[in-house]
């Protein structure tokens, strides 16, 4: 959750670290801080926002080529300058950041105390930091040595650097759970929780692998496992631009990335389909396309956003190969005992690649000898590295912690999956394949027509912006979208607002519509048409406000609604990624009239990297 930097190197590193996590504010914004060393060690730390920080330290003594840095998504403790990271240690030696959870950190605490430790924080990292330097100090071993040690008997998730002051040339990392890139420079490292905050000094980079240690000692990189044993790095180049990160001239990070949809799906399907010549490959899974199209099912496991893709999958995957589907929450399948066999195939999707809850649920399916395949974003993350196959999706970096291009890009490669394995299976005519090929190519100029009605939605959004409720419908297809445009507008305006099924109204949530009610129905034209006008009638029955989503030209709904957002036709199992569009501008335009913070809504992290 937390975003962490480092550098050592000839620049100023106050400035480096800065930049990063401003970079790194969408992980955690709850407080700040750095810490520099030159000779003498400085901490500034701040509760709130980076912008804070900088106020506050820019004052004071930031002249060092050495420091660290942590922005805050609060986990043991509440957000206050005491909690805030970097954590010194009770001599004052050794200072550390650290994104992730220590859960034995009360026994070890505990233990530090009758030792006569003390601490000036709640925080479960001023205890690590410290049982780190009791253990360097009671025994005859290095610094490495001792942060290795430490790790063997911690139990939780950690991503850490950390600096020794009476050893300037020294910056000692490590993760288990939690990312940690490791960036090389000419005489210089960064080090960060991802790429963002490192691709404007260097695009090689070493991701470090769960229980490793990096240690970067006079100008030298060494890699180390917590068995002690040597790693060879293994370094990789960062296809990532400098623009991708900045807002382009919108007003928020969200804006500027649903706009980009039409690009980023287009990148998502370029390479991989050509309808024209009825070619779709998807080279990541090729290897595997005989156990998928075999399997006896498909488990899909995710979180949040990335779960509504799941379920949009699970209608594809049943409808055209043809094989039974569960979408799971990684959060509940990996606390249970499911059951799962070797000939069940297992899809997880990851925007970041880093969920905590979804690595563990992998772990646990192939424990049970599932194969793994993986549906992530970012390039390098944990979750590609876990699986045995999988695809990326390209849609580039996602800033704002509301998903919305990561969404359309997850549906885009599942839904060539699922196509890729009905053609192989045999289960689609050809004709319908070769149908589905040209529609799914023609998919980013429809959104991009969707993005046209921006001013039209911020209209409707200057209406509904002080409801304190809202309900979303849909059927089929569009009941996955449903509840993604329910979880947008509650995420980013605070307004209460539950995604159902159409048909679902009447077992419960109906006895909440009145005048007052806002009422979202994603009713384009599909199999289950009739039946949501039907719906559409109960609500305005009882005098609810229906904002609907229909296909061009529409005249029946028209009628009937009290707004309507039309949006250009498509194939039923395609339409999520074109109805999603104008939901995704609704909540957007509401929280913005709500002066909410769209891009960094509160409580949320974009990388959700702890239980």
């Amino acid at each position: 959750m937390c975003g962490i930097v480092g550098y050592i190197g000839h620049r100023q590193a106050y400035s480096v670290v800065v930049k990063g996590l401003q970079r790194l504010e969408y992980r955690g914004y709850d407080s700040a801080g750095v810490a520099l060393l030159d000779g003498d060690l400085n901490v500034y730390k701040k509760q709130g926002k980076v912008a804070t920080l900088h106020d506050f330290a820019k004052d004071q003594d930031i002249d060092a080529n050495v420091g660290i840095g942590h922005t805050r998504w609060a986990t043991h403790g509440v957000p206050s300058d005491r909690n805030a990271h970097p954590h010194v240690s009770n001599s004052g030696r050794l200072v550390m950041i650290h994104n992730g959870i220590i859960e034995n950190y009360a026994a070890i605490k505990t233990e530090l105390s009758k030792k006569g430790y003390t601490f000036n924080s709640d925080t479960d990292s001023e205890v690590f930091i410290n049982f780190i330097e009791d253990i360097f100090q009671n025994t005859q071993v290095d610094l490495a040595e001792a942060v290795r040690l430490a790790l063997t008997k911690v139990v939780g998730a950690y991503a850490i650097v950390i600096l020794d002051k009476d050893n300037p040339d020294l910056v000692i990392a490590a993760r288990k759970g939690s990312p940690l890139v490791v960036g090389l420079g000419k005489d210089e490292f960064f080090l960060a929780s991802d790429a963002t905050p490192i691709i404007e000094y260097t695009n090689e980079v070493v991701y470090l692998d769960d229980q490793e240690i990096a240690i970067i000692e006079n100008k030298k990189l060494t890699i180390k496992n917590i068995e002690d044993v040597e790693m060879k790095p293994y370094i990789q180049k960062v296809d990532m631009e400098l623009e991708a990160i900045e807002k382009g001239g919108y007003e928020h990070f969200m804006l500027k990335e649903i706009f980009e949809q039409p690009r980023s799906i287009g990148d998502c399907l370029r390479g991989r389909l050509n309808a024209q010549e009825g070619h779709l490959h998807l080279g990541g899974i090729h290897d595997y396309i005989n156990k998928i199209k075999n399997a006896d099912r498909i488990l899909i496991i995710a979180c949040g956003t990335s779960w509504h893709a799941g379920l949009v999958a699970e209608y594809i995957f049943e409808e055209f190969c043809r094989i039974p589907v569960e979408v799971e929450y990684a959060s509940e399948f990996r606390y249970r005992n499911p059951v799962v066999g070797e000939k069940d195939v297992v899809i997880a999707i990851s925007q970041s690649g880093e969920t905590a809850d979804t690595l563990a649920a992998i772990e646990l399916a192939k424990s049970k000898g599932a194969t793994i395949l993986g549906v992530c974003n970012v390039v390098g993350s944990s979750i590609p590295r876990a699986t045995h196959a999988g695809s990326y999706t390209h849609a580039g970096p996602e800033i704002g912690v509301a998903s919305t291009k990561a969404f359309t890009a997850q549906i885009s490669v599942l839904t060539m999956m699922a196509l890729m394995i009905a053609n192989k299976k045999g289960t689609l005519k050809e004709s319908v394949y070769r149908n589905l090929l040209i529609e799914l190519e023609a998919v980013p100029d429809k959104v991009a027509k969707c993005l046209d009605l921006n001013a039209q939605i911020e209209l409707i959004a200057e209406k509904y912006k002080d409801a304190s409720n809202c309900l979303y419908l849909g059927r089929g297809y569009n009941f996955p979208v449903a509840l993604e445009g329910a979880l947008k507008l509650k995420e980013i305006s605070y307004i209460h607002a539950e995604g159902y099924p159409a048909a679902e109204m009447k077992h419960g949530p109906i006895a909440l519509i009145d005048e007052n009610m806002p009422v979202v129905f994603i009713a384009t034209k599909d199999g289950s048409y009739e039946k949501i006008v039907s719906n559409i009638q109960e609500v305005k029955a009882r005098k609810g406000q229906v904002i609907a989503v229909v296909t061009e030209g529409d005249t029946e709904i028209a009628a009937m609604a009290d707004h309507i957002i039309e949006v250009p036709a498509a194939h039923e199992a395609l339409m999520p990624l074109i109805s999603v569009i104008p939901l995704q501008l609704l909540s957007y335009h509401i929280a913005v009239m709500r002066g909410c913070n769209v891009d960094q809504p509160r409580n949320l992290a974009k990388s959700v990297t702890v239980e």
